[in-house]
């Protein structure tokens, strides 16, 4: 189940951006890179914020073979769908997943656990900022 496309984060550009400008918070499994969204000079009431881009980056150093790789960030994919009602709009998310991940093998509830204290670090879930 992969995330909705209105929440991915797609571009390479996006994905500089938020390396380059944004912040970063850190885990025992994942390292967080936030850019907050920029606020419009004339904020127009037809148009509805945009939602949150989110990219999960893991590397070849988590693990060499695809299939474990694809478990890992299918369980992240699970554990964001839960919190995508509670996440502020506007925000470009790049979740980026440790080495120390595959030894612990971590569940889905684990990981939920951990990125929504991320999140709430980084003030992007709702009744955080």
């Amino acid at each position: 189940m992969a995330l909705p496309k209105a929440y991915r984060l797609k571009s390479r550009q996006d994905f500089q951006a938020v390396f380059r400008e944004g912040i970063r918070r850190h885990s025992s499994h994942f390292t967080l890179r936030a850019l907050k969204p920029t606020l419009a000079t004339e904020p127009s009431l037809d148009t509805a914020p945009p939602s949150t881009k989110i990219g999960i980056a893991i590397s070849t150093k988590v693990s060499k073979r695809a299939v474990v790789r694809n478990k890992i960030k299918r369980q992240i994919t699970a554990a964001l769908h839960q919190l995508l009602p509670k996440l502020l709009p506007g925000w470009r998310l790049v979740l980026i997943v440790k080495p120390t991940t595959i030894e612990s093998e971590c569940e889905t509830q684990k990981f939920l656990q951990e990125l929504e204290q991320l999140l709430a670090q980084t003030e992007v879930l709702n009744g955080y900022s």
